[in-house]
C-alpha cells in the first residue's frame, strides 16, 4: 500500500518536472527555436490552429526563425498573430517567406529571463511540496485506518522524504542548465 502512495506521488512529480521543461523551452534565450511559436494560434478559416498545422517553421541561422505558409493569402494573417502574442519579434516577409529575427540579448534582459526562469523553478518546488504533503496525509490516512503500522508509516515518510529531495535536486539541475543557456553570449 505504502508502495502505490509513492509510487503515485513519484509519477505526479515527475510531470511536474516535465511541464517546468516545456515551460522551459518557451523562454527565449539567445538563440531561436521554434517551439517560441508554439503559443501562437492563427485564425485558419474560422478556427484557431497552431502555426505549425498552417506553416512550415524552421531556424536555418542562429537567431532567425523562417515560417513558410501553406497558402500566400496567410502571410497577414500569420504575421498579425505573432504581432499580437507580445514575443518582442517583428515579422519581415518577401511575399513567401516571413522572417523574425532575434535581436541579441542584452545583459539587463538576460537577467531578468534568469529571475523569471528561477521563479518557475520555485513555483515548480513548491508544487513537488504540494505533492509531498498529500502522499504523507494518504500515508497517515492508511495508519489511522490500521491498514499500515506506525513503523510503516515512519518509513514510508522517510521514503517519501527521499524522493521529494531527489525531484528537487532534479528541478535546480534543469534550471541551472537553462540558466547557463540564457546567459551564454
Amino acid at each position: 500500500m505504502t508502495k502505490d502512495v509513492i509510487k503515485n506521488m513519484g509519477a505526479h512529480m515527475d510531470k511536474t518536472i516535465d511541464a517546468l521543461r516545456k515551460e522551459y523551452q518557451k523562454v527565449r534565450t539567445g538563440r531561436a527555436s521554434t517551439s517560441l511559436l508554439d503559443d501562437v494560434k492563427i485564425d485558419y478559416y474560422g478556427t484557431p490552429s497552431p502555426l505549425s498545422q498552417v506553416a512550415t517553421l524552421a531556424v536555418p541561422e542562429p537567431r532567425t526563425i523562417t515560417l513558410q505558409p501553406w497558402e500566400a493569402k496567410m502571410i497577414t494573417v500569420i504575421e498579425k498573430a505573432i504581432m499580437n502574442a507580445n514575443l518582442g519579434l517583428t515579422p519581415a516577409n518577401d511575399g513567401k517567406v516571413i522572417r523574425l529575427n532575434l535581436p541579441p540579448l542584452t545583459e539587463e534582459r538576460r537577467k531578468d529571463i534568469v529571475k523569471q526562469l528561477k521563479k518557475m523553478a520555485e513555483d515548480a518546488k513548491v508544487a513537488i511540496r504540494n505533492i509531498r504533503r498529500d502522499a504523507n496525509d494518504d500515508l497517515k490516512k492508511l495508519e489511522k485506518d490500521k491498514k499500515i503500522s506506525e513503523d510503516d508509516l515512519k518509513r514510508a515518510e522517510k521514503e517519501v522524504q527521499d524522493v521529494t529531495n531527489s525531484h528537487i535536486a532534479k528541478i535546480d539541475e534543469v534550471l541551472t542548465h537553462k540558466e547557463k543557456e540564457v546567459l551564454e553570449v
